[in-house]
């Protein structure tokens, strides 16, 4: 069974991988935001063509699976890295956006047909 770090540990992991390889003065914001677009790129290039049936069976395929989650692994250590070097808390920027949409885009009330 895999174990599930949390953020912070991937974080840290992903830190000490970078500094191991002297990576940091790479790790810039505006080098981060750029990686992190290309690799989202990638991850829409597996999806670019395919029908919605298609695209909704695309874990059924074990290549393709495996192109998908290495995808959406780097899309997020990008991610996370960025976070990282701003500052940011990806947990509570997104707890935040969501309680914003919330009262954005409220949900329709039981008498919403009419």
């Amino acid at each position: 069974m895999t174990d599930h770090p949390d953020l912070a540990g991937l974080q840290r992991r992903l830190a000490e991988f970078a500094a191991a390889r002297d990576w940091q003065p790479y790790h810039t914001p505006k080098n981060l935001v750029a990686a992190l677009s290309v690799e989202a790129s990638e991850l829409v290039e597996i999806f670019q063509w395919l029908t919605p049936e298609e695209s909704a069976r695309v874990m059924d395929d074990p290549g393709t699976a495996h192109r998908v989650r290495d995808e959406v692994a780097d899309v997020l250590a990008y991610l996370l890295q960025l976070c990282e070097v701003l500052g940011v808390d990806p947990l509570a920027a997104l707890s935040a956006k969501i309680d914003r949409n919330e009262e954005r885009f409220p949900a329709p009330g039981p008498d919403a047909d009419g």
